[in-house]
């Protein structure tokens, strides 16, 4: 197969959460939405335990479903996310190795690390192979998670219906509130810097 990029996800605090059959459902349900029209070679699905496993085109097509992803979860449910660029093989019906994989543990490790070693808005972080593009997919993954973690819920909203193409309009209506508040809150919230970063990774990839 073709480089890819191979994405291991968990649910963060898990163990805390009330119900976590819910929360696994909650993210299936938002990765499934997350994932139309993106460059998918694998839909993200569960594994053992909180854990989740897919395979997406590159690391842009990553970094879109995983950002709209955690954009659309409940509050109180966040993911973590590695993101390993290189091969996948298959190996017998849905079991599957390479280099993609062992990168993607490696990454969600270090998100892990991070996260407990001073950086509590880390959400993600990538490894690749010579010649990736693990090192500016880390950086992208290390901004969005700070602007991600200032987000207040409707603004999560209002950046998730942006990324998905919703006109302002149309987001103003679903809010209840005016195209003018919808531009304000985009702009404040760096929902609109979070779709350009996104849509220029995304024409760079294609």
């Amino acid at each position: 197969m073709d480089r890819v990029a191979a994405v291991i996800v968990d649910i963060v605090r898990s163990r805390a959460l009330a119900d976590r059959t819910a929360a696994q459902r909650f993210v299936l349900e938002a990765f499934t939405r997350a994932e139309r029209d993106a460059r998918v070679v694998k839909p993200l699905g569960a594994t053992v335990g909180d854990e989740f496993q897919g395979v997406y085109a590159d690391s842009a097509a990553a970094l879109r479903v995983t950002t709209l992803a955690a954009l659309t979860l409940p509050e109180g449910i966040e993911v973590r996310v590695g993101i390993g660029l290189g091969e996948v093989t298959e190996v017998d019906g849905d079991i599957s190795d390479g280099s993609a994989w062992w990168r993607a543990r490696e990454a969600i490790d270090e998100a892990h690390r991070r996260e407990g070693a001073g950086a509590p808005a880390v959400r993600g972080w990538s490894v690749g192979g010579p010649g990736d593009d693990a090192v500016m997919t880390s950086a992208v993954l290390l901004l969005r998670d700070h602007v991600l973690g200032r987000m207040k819920a409707r603004e999560r909203r209002i950046a998730a219906g942006l990324l998905e193409g919703d006109q302002q309009s149309v987001i103003a209506a679903r809010e209840s509130i005016s195209q003018a508040a919808v531009s304000q809150s985009a702009h404040r919230s760096g929902g609109i810097a979070l779709r350009e970063a996104l849509d220029t990774l995304d024409a760079a990839m294609r």
